[in-house]
């Protein structure tokens, strides 16, 4: 813990000294910086909020993100190979990239991946759990200042060497035998919604897909004919075997890393869909051959898209947002009472971290913080980043929306909301809607009517 200290001063220290250089691109003219920084968690620290513990390092996590300039300000894009990032711990990463980016934190667009063997970051959660000296943890504090600050620093050394950008690509291709949605129909014509990541339940194998978006999408930016950086996004839980310890950025990071290989000269970002309620439960038994498996109906999906990209002129780059705040959950062990009374020592340690969480995300409603619903509009193509798990007909929705535009859009942003379901999925009794569900009755509205704002349908 002292050497992490001791790294942490010498970084913030280097920070101070060299302020943001920011690389401005004449007016009418745009440029984009890639960055990546390994943000792997030590052995011993909380996955998926605290269930359980890392053992080992699998493969790498990794923030990977651009800078893009000719806007108003620059616009800062970054996707993490983390569960999800909440609260003020998303607000120190949009605060300090914001500063070594010399724009506006509003303007920092951070996307977790949601990978399961990666950290839920909280750190109002983590401070109520050490302030009543309880034994549950979910993230290390002096860490995350050192992974957020790392990102800071590759991303201000990257400003110099921004490229031009002329053109925009946008493509898609399907993807074949991967997402399936949560929710299955049994033969006797009864629903369940208990389709997980992986599962041997032979009724959930053999029901349909339900509904997904079976498309991967891919935005790209050009310098002429030369590619110079590649997003791209697909709906689904990003899991094939967890639970076991062993950090890992699944089945995306390993076609992330393929398409990399693919295409050297071009940098790779992946970033989740939409998608609490889409995973590969039909597809993937659990086993650890699978996770290649998954990774490349992915990848091949990621390469079709590539393949069917067009080009055509980037002239604008308007970022917009709105804001929203959610409702609260109404039940009873919800209330702020409630959840205070779980954070004693004689609460089961993952029940703790619930209630923290819980609590940190009640006192930012109750103190009338909103969620930025923030939008990048390229003209013929926009990208527009959702809270939390917003299930996949959000996504689904803004493209209904604006069917005369390439419209992609990622969940995961400011995820302290959990599950985002429709009102249909509440009527229904999902049953996933029990403990990772925070807001209440009406968020969908209350989402869709911000998704029109920001799309700018009348």
């Amino acid at each position: 813990m002292n050497s992490r200290r001791h790294f942490l001063k010498k970084l913030t220290s280097a920070a101070l000294a060299f302020p943001s250089v920011v690389s401005v691109a004449a007016p009418g003219t745009f440029q984009i910086s890639s960055f990546s920084a390994d943000v792997t968690v030590p052995v011993g620290h909380g996955m998926m909020g605290g269930l359980w513990q890392a053992k080992s390092i699998a493969d790498p996590l990794l923030a990977r993100g651009c800078v893009l300039l000719g806007g108003d300000k620059p616009v800062v894009f970054v996707s993490v190979d983390w569960c999800e990032i909440r609260n003020d711990a998303y607000e120190r990463w949009r605060t300090v990239l914001a500063e070594a980016a010399g724009t506006d934190p509003a303007r920092v667009l951070v996307t977790s991946i949601h990978q399961h063997e990666a950290p839920v970051v909280d750190l109002s959660a983590e401070k109520i759990l050490r302030e009543r000296q309880l034994s549950g943890s979910i993230c290390d504090l002096d860490f995350h200042e050192v992974a957020v600050q790392r990102v800071a620093k590759v991303l201000r050394d990257s400003l110099p060497k921004a490229r031009r950008v002329t053109h925009l690509g946008t493509g898609q291709g399907k993807v074949e035998r991967l997402a399936s949605n949560r929710r299955y129909v049994m033969p006797d014509g009864s629903m369940r919604f208990d389709r997980g990541s992986a599962t041997k339940n032979i009724f959930a194998i053999e029901a349909d897909e339900g509904i997904i978006d079976p498309f991967c999408k891919c935005l790209s930016f050009w310098d002429g004919d030369t590619p110079l950086a590649a997003l791209s996004s697909y709906a689904i839980h990003p899991m094939s075997y967890y639970r076991t310890g062993e950090v890992s950025s699944d089945f995306p990071g390993l076609a992330r890393s393929q398409r990399q290989k693919d295409l050297p000269g071009v940098f790779q970002i992946y970033a989740s869909g939409c998608s609490g309620n889409v995973t590969a439960g039909k597809y993937n038994d659990g086993t650890r051959a699978n996770r290649q498996i998954l990774a490349d109906r992915l990848h091949a999906g990621m390469k079709l898209a590539w393949e069917n990209t067009k080009r055509q002129p980037l002239t604008k780059l308007d970022f917009r947002k709105s804001e929203v705040i959610f409702p609260p959950r109404p039940e009873a062990e919800f209330t702020i009472a409630a959840l205070e009374k779980k954070l004693t020592p004689e609460t089961k340690v993952w029940d703790q971290c619930l209630a923290a969480m819980g609590l940190s995300w009640r006192r930012r409603l109750d103190a009338g913080k909103p969620v930025d619903i923030p939008l990048l509009d390229f003209g013929p193509a926009q990208l527009l980043l959702l809270p939390g798990e917003a299930y996949v007909e959000f996504q689904l929705a803004a493209q209904k929306l604006r069917p005369d535009s390439f419209v992609m859009t990622l969940g995961y942003g400011e995820s302290a909301t959990g599950y985002i379901p429709t009102e249909k999925h509440r009527q229904e009794n999902d049953t996933n809607l029990h403990d990772w569900y925070w807001v209440g009755p009406g968020a969908e509205e209350q989402l869709l009517a911000v998704i029109r704002k920001v799309l700018a349908v009348r």
